[in-house]
């Protein structure tokens, strides 16, 4: 496992990348957060991993196929924030997107606890609605 919070951070989003399901379990708290804006079809409150975390990454993917990516982060106490983008395609309509995202990553004792995201919700409402 990763030293720092952001070394962490980085690591987990490279483990997406790859599909690393053992590295993402070995990160995550048993008791971990997800709350995404109830304005997206995957958007709500997830707790828990497995349950929680594969429940909403389910959604997702049956909405979008997206690609996160970190362009800057900044630890600051017991959160790493992520300003990035996520890409992709609509699954439903194959239309691209590109929409900015902030994240706020909370971690302790090592393991991630909670994963809240600010996307451009009008932005991918638009490219979702095509």
């Amino acid at each position: 496992m990763a030293g720092t919070n952001i070394e962490l951070i980085r690591s987990l989003y490279d483990a997406f990348a790859r599909r690393d399901e053992e590295f993402i379990a070995a990160a995550l708290d048993p008791e971990v957060e997800f709350h995404q804006t109830e304005q997206l079809p995957w958007g709500g409150h997830y707790k828990g991993f497995p349950e929680g975390v594969h429940a909403f990454f389910t959604k997702l993917r049956s909405h979008v196929d997206s690609r996160p990516e970190v362009e800057r982060c900044w630890e600051a106490g017991d959160a790493v924030v992520v300003v990035g983008r996520t890409r992709g395609q609509v699954r439903a309509s194959g239309k691209p997107f590109d929409v900015p995202i902030v994240v706020i990553w909370k971690i302790r004792n090592g393991k991630i606890i909670s994963f809240e995201p600010f996307i451009d919700t009008p932005a991918m409402l638009e490219a979702l609605a095509a």
